[in-house]
């Protein structure tokens, strides 16, 4: 077991999909609202909002804090057939919280709102113009998507919206745009009217954004005197910033703040992507001194079981953000300690024999490992419960593992801290889909599985240990351990477990001893 508190990527429960994370911090806690997405769902975000919170110095411990609106609250929705998409909470001038959110497709934005963080909101109305109108209903409104919301020192509250076109040959679609406006304090009424605000791919020439245009998931902060909207770009797989010194005007294109793949860090391009590529949304915080941003990955070769990670960044003197590298450790203090027992599914990069693909069960084939769990969807049992990373404590909760490790697939893990580690043990099993095993059998056979995994500290290098691993034909479809020796060197690595061999295993957890 691990010996110490620790926080991994994703931060919440291996069961638990929540995207679109926006980090707030009230008080003395960091409150995580985002959609909620269902596992093995087919579409975005089919369950209602829930809420996980956490003391700002101890991001190891998440508090779910139950449902906190249900779809059908909304007069909309009454039948639930629509989905609540990326939400935003800001803490209103009445000090009273208010929640904004999009019924996916209906172009209108909804308002709840609640006398604590993460109470039980209710629904408040619909943004509308002075006359009663309401936004996404007059001719010539640009479509509303992901509103952002942000109260400025002044007291004057943003709303900010939008979405917009991935490609050139969709130009003709004029009602998709990165836009602005302010609100009465009711928090309802425009007070200033939407205008647009950075540039979209067919907006972009000789601005700085090319390449990074806005596509969607509007954020916003203030650092200084200084403003940072945070949004994902035509890329889909990026968060970027980009910085003025006014709310709602004058921004130029800072950088990419975060890449599922880590593209374009170090000059990596799309086609040597470290993971399985989908959308991201997100946004960065200030947490107890340190800078965040949050982001989510993809999951169950789907692009509909999402879940929520976290790097650190760094703002320098000059303002600029260098882009954050995915890691396992995430909201950790620092790398995680090199002993002790962790689940598979932390891992950071993921790619087959044949490199990765776009997270889609019709290009994800067999030949890819992904992220998946035994068991359907699930919720905690009540609410107040305590999710700490790397201790069972819910044992309710189906566990989430690597499945389909074929032939040159590869898990990496960044950062552990080793000393005087000299073994480590894997827990492994026969993947059902390549084994001819299936849920209706009451004894499941396997096929024969044979080979090793190669452990090195980073992706191609040396070999520093391995585990072979052996699954002779009719031995039941059960996990089982095997164990290697290791020769790490003290010091900060990362962590590939790189597999050789025939058939496809599942990988469930590793022990470093």
């Amino acid at each position: 077991m691990i010996k110490r508190k620790q926080a991994c990527n994703p931060y919440l429960p291996s069961w638990e999909y929540v995207p679109d994370g926006e980090p707030h911090v009230f008080g003395d806690r960091v409150f995580i609202y985002g959609s909620h997405d269902r596992f093995d769902g087919n579409l975005f975000c089919m369950n209602d909002y829930i809420c996980y919170s956490a003391q700002v110095d101890d991001l190891t411990a998440w508090k779910y804090e139950g449902v906190i609106y249900r779809k059908n609250q909304d007069p909309r929705n009454a039948g639930g057939e629509h989905c609540l998409w990326a939400p935003d909470v800001v803490h209103g001038p009445d000090g009273r919280y208010y929640l904004y959110y999009c019924l996916d497709y209906l172009p209108q934005i909804g308002v709840a709102v609640c006398d604590t963080p993460a109470g039980r909101y209710e629904y408040l109305g619909l943004v509308k113009y002075a006359d009663g109108t309401v936004l996404g209903d007059k001719e010539g409104d640009f479509i509303q998507f992901d509103p952002g919301v942000f109260v400025d020192d002044d007291g004057e509250i943003y709303l900010f919206s939008g979405n917009a076109p991935m490609w050139e040959k969709d130009k003709g679609r004029n009602n998709k745009n990165s836009q602005v406006m302010t609100l009465e304090k009711d928090m309802l009424t425009i007070k200033k009217e939407p205008k647009p605000l950075i540039p979209t791919i067919h907006t972009s020439l000789r601005t700085g954004f090319e390449g990074h245009e806005f596509f969607e998931a509007s954020s916003i902060r203030k650092v200084g005197s200084t403003y940072y909207f945070v949004y994902s770009s035509v890329c889909s797989h990026e968060l970027c910033y980009c910085v003025s010194d006014k709310p709602d005007e004058g921004y130029r294109f800072g950088g990419t703040l975060v890449s599922i793949g880590d593209i374009f860090l170090n000059g990596r391009e799309e086609k040597d992507s470290l993971n399985f590529l989908g959308n991201t949304h997100g946004g960065m915080e200030l947490i107890d001194g340190q800078w965040y941003v949050f982001y989510h990955r993809q999951t169950n070769r789907t692009q509909y079981s999402r879940q929520g990670c976290a790097e650190k960044i760094r703002i320098l003197p000059d303002g600029s953000i260098p882009q954050a590298e995915i890691t396992s450790c995430g909201l950790n203090r620092g790398p995680l300690w090199g002993k002790g027992s962790y689940e598979a599914r932390i891992a950071c990069n993921l790619w087959g024999r044949d490199g990765t693909v776009m997270s889609h069960p019709e290009k994800m084939t067999e030949a890819y490992p992904y992220f998946t769990q035994d068991g359907e969807d699930l919720e905690p049992d009540s609410e107040g419960w305590v999710y700490v990373c790397g201790e069972e404590t819910n044992p309710q909760g189906p566990a989430q593992y690597i499945a389909n490790l074929r032939d040159g697939a590869v898990a990496g893990y960044k950062y552990f801290e080793f000393e005087d580690v000299k073994e480590m043990t894997i827990r492994v099993r026969p993947h059902h889909a390549a084994s001819g095993w299936t849920p209706s059998m009451e004894e499941p056979y396997c096929k024969k599985n044979e080979g090793v995994f190669l452990i090195t500290t980073e992706a191609g290098g040396a070999c520093v240990g391995k585990i072979p691993v052996e699954f002779p034909d009719g031995k039941l479809r059960a996990w089982r351990e095997f164990a290697g020796t290791l020769q790490i060197p003290d010091g900060v690595h990362a962590l590939y477990l790189e597999y050789r061999g025939e058939g496809a295993l599942d990988l469930l957890n590793f022990e470093l001893i």
